[in-house]
């Protein structure tokens, strides 16, 4: 691995990371095209999917021949809505491709890479793999377990808190942490609450203030589909998708009348009288998301922990107490042993604001 090749890999992950949160089902890919140490071209999958990076950045570059293309994801080989971008290099005339990680699904898995050998080209791959691992880890998550990614928030009070006793709430961190959360949310496919959030906070769970061109999907839990039809989420379920994940009990005149308010309606299985949160990500994931931020509230936490579902638990901790009569950031786990609870690994530990934030991986790696 050279450090031109460093160099230039970075640019294009920092460029498929533009892409985060706005291109499900398809992965948030960057590509650079350089001829000799000049990049001609850059580009990285637009919302909605497409087009792909690769094609952005060759448009870009208007004559891309005898340039060296560097891509975070293996190209495409396959005929979707739009050509393999494996033949759009190869068109192009391109000299060599740089990769940083394979594709996985079933359609291409190594042979975007064999095409643009076949023709030729010369092919180096793992450049910053493991970088490109973390970046892609939702849609490699999809493609490999089924299921996207999670990323867990856990906003509260120094004493694990997150509301007083009385349900006061607002605001325990402070600007600067609301903001970075809203950012967040821009980068995760959808945001996810349990009922009992969606009543209490009644919360549009939209990313505000960042100039975003494609809103996350809001995703509710709730059992019994008991929720006021006149919330937030209900007045503009139309303008920006939600889904109400439901049980097989729910009263079906509740589930025609959210539909006929725009919301998309998915039964899930219940596990022990919840939702059964490995059933409820596989939907999730057949669905095309690669990206879910779970923002609460406890009880949905603590099913996500138990299960083993979460890959990032982000906390932000602000610097007050309440007591044992607030209200916790988590639901009873049942956790007998310390031999038994979940481990994360640090990652990123800094201020915010006059607030902690903490950023916790999966011990064992997830994808």
């Amino acid at each position: 691995m050279s450090d031109t090749d460093t160099r230039f890999m970075k640019l294009a992950l920092s460029l498929g990371r533009r892409g985060q949160g706005a291109c499900w089902p398809n992965p948030a890919v960057g590509c650079v095209l350089v001829r000799g140490t000049r990049v001609i071209g850059r580009g990285w999958t637009q919302p909605g999917g497409r087009p792909h990076g690769e094609v952005m950045a060759l448009a870009q570059a208007g004559n891309a021949t005898g340039a060296t293309a560097y891509v975070t994801l293996e190209p495409c080989a396959h005929h979707g809505q739009t050509p393999p971008c494996a033949q759009a290099l190869i068109d192009a005339g391109v000299a060599r491709v740089v990769v940083a990680h394979e594709d996985p699904d079933p359609r291409v898995n190594g042979g975007g890479i064999a095409m643009l050998r076949a023709a030729g080209i010369e092919v180096a791959t793992g450049v910053l793999k493991q970088t490109a691992a973390r970046d892609h880890a939702g849609f490699l998550s999809r493609v490999t377990r089924g299921r996207p990614m999670v990323t867990l928030k856990l906003a509260n009070s120094f004493d694990g808190r997150i509301a007083t006793a009385t349900g006061e709430s607002q605001w325990i961190t402070g600007p600067a942490a609301r903001r970075y959360v809203h950012a967040l949310r821009a980068r995760h496919d959808a945001v996810m609450v349990g009922g009992g959030t969606a009543r209490a906070d009644d919360p549009s769970l939209t990313v505000r203030g960042l100039g975003v061109t494609r809103q996350p999907v809001r995703v509710v839990l709730s059992r019994h589909l008991d929720l006021p039809l006149d919330c937030q989420l209900a007045r503009s379920a139309r303008e920006v998708p939600v889904w109400l994940c439901h049980g097989p009990k729910a009263d079906p005149a509740l589930v025609s009348a959210w539909q006929g308010l725009g919301a998309e309606t998915l039964e899930i299985p219940l596990s022990q009288g919840r939702i059964d949160m490995t059933k409820l990500l596989q939907a999730l994931g057949a669905r095309g998301l690669t990206r879910v931020f779970s923002e609460g509230g406890g009880a949905v936490a603590a099913s996500l922990l138990t299960a083993g579902l979460v890959d990032d638990l982000v906390g932000i901790t602000a610097g007050l107490v309440l007591g044992a009569e607030g209200r916790p950031s988590l639901a009873a786990m049942g956790i007998e042993r310390l031999a038994t609870a979940p481990r994360f690994t640090l990652v990123e530990l800094r201020d915010l604001g006059g607030d902690v934030l903490h950023h916790w991986r999966a011990s064992t790696p997830q994808v």
